[in-house]
């Protein structure tokens, strides 16, 4: 069964005539999450826009459950998607409770009845963004986060197949983006719709995405899944970095390291050594750091932070050239900090470095 919902067509979109972003093609399926990514005016919010008429584009087409969406009724279109932009929904007194059946308006007619139904659809959409508390309360009185339940359980009242929305987590505190974002995993799973929105917290698209669109330039550069994505090469090339670097692993940018000549090096390992890094980083004191296995926790923020990190090949014990190479780094520092409150098998040449430290006559914290 073919199970797209949403699929662009050799899109181009732009204003007035001018074409911004061309050439888009791209499909979402049922229960999938498509995010788009990339910089500021690159053209994230005019491609969401585009797909949902909003906006109407210059070239190509958008099909709705295979049917061009310029050949939809504007009925059968609310019916079947729902969107939540940027702006700010300013209201007269509404409660929330009314807000939300407002989204029922598609299935009641011109004169806007609601019937039980509809009343218990609304009541099941503030119960799925936890907004029942909310219900009786004048809706311009509300948190940004609040808001953004209530505007989201409007979506979800309208039932639709598709969900468009353009930086949903923008003005909103860690406790909301993440309340918001595991609403829309609970309705992907449990609904099959489409979801397709923008970001721009690159660690949340990372988390929450089943594709990632890459929108640069006069194009959408690249699409992908999250681990085909957020590479720190690609994503410094996407927003065109030119200060610091990205942490894949973590999905969040790196400042760059100190300036100048390390006099201190760092024994790290296990993640013991992250804080130790940043501290240095903070009080822009540069440090070399060693001996970490490739794979080890402490290895993607020491090489994002430190001049030089000495390594070691992943799963294997430190060995002699490692070793070798961090005694000669170490004995250009006056200060030596350990971060390991235990050593073992692999990392036992680490302790031999501490060992060095101490008969040389070092600094060690």
């Amino acid at each position: 069964m073919n199970d797209i919902l949403l699929h662009t067509d050799q899109l181009t979109v732009g204003y007035h005539g001018e074409a911004l972003i061309r050439d888009i093609t791209f499909s979402v399926r049922a229960g999938q999450i498509l995010t788009l990514i990339g910089p500021n005016g690159a053209g994230k919010s005019t491609i969401l826009k585009s797909i949902s008429r909003q906006l109407a584009p210059l070239a190509g087409t958008v099909f709705l459950q295979g049917k061009a969406l310029t050949e939809l009724p504007r009925q059968q279109l609310a019916q079947t998607m729902s969107i939540l932009m940027t702006q700010r929904l300013e209201t007269e007194w509404m409660r929330c409770i009314d807000v939300v059946e407002s989204g029922r308006y598609p299935y009641t007619g011109r004169l806007g009845i609601l019937s039980d139904d509809d009343r218990n659809i609304a009541q099941e959409a503030l119960r799925l963004v936890h907004g029942e508390a909310l219900a009786q309360r004048d809706f311009r009185q509300l948190s940004d986060g609040q808001r953004q339940r209530i505007l989201l359980a409007k979506a979800i009242c309208q039932e639709p197949e598709v969900l468009i929305l353009d930086e949903p987590t923008s003005f909103l505190d860690i406790r909301y983006q993440l309340e918001l974002l595991q609403i829309l995993k609970e309705l992907v799973h449990t609904r099959r719709i489409a979801v397709v929105l923008s970001l721009h917290e690159l660690d949340l698209a990372q988390k929450l995405s089943d594709l990632v669109a890459c929108v640069h330039g006069d194009r959408i550069e690249r699409i992908g899944t999250p681990d085909e994505i957020f590479t720190g090469d690609y994503i410094a090339s996407l927003y065109e970095m030119t200060c610091g670097s990205y942490d894949s692993y973590a999905g969040t940018p790196e400042l760059p390291p100190p300036a100048g000549v390390p006099r201190t090096f760092v024994i790290g390992g296990g993640g013991a050594g992250i804080p130790v890094y940043r501290r240095l980083q903070r009080e822009g004191v540069p440090f070399y750091a060693g001996v970490l296995p490739e794979n080890d926790l402490d290895f993607p923020t020491a090489r994002a932070l430190a001049a030089e990190v000495i390594s070691e090949a992943a799963f294997e014990p430190v060995g002699e050239a490692a070793f070798q190479r961090a005694a000669q780094r170490m004995a250009q520092c006056e200060t030596v900090i350990c971060c390991c409150a235990a050593f073992g098998t692999m990392n036992r040449r680490n302790q031999d470095l501490l060992e060095l430290a101490r008969k040389q006559g070092k600094c060690v914290e």
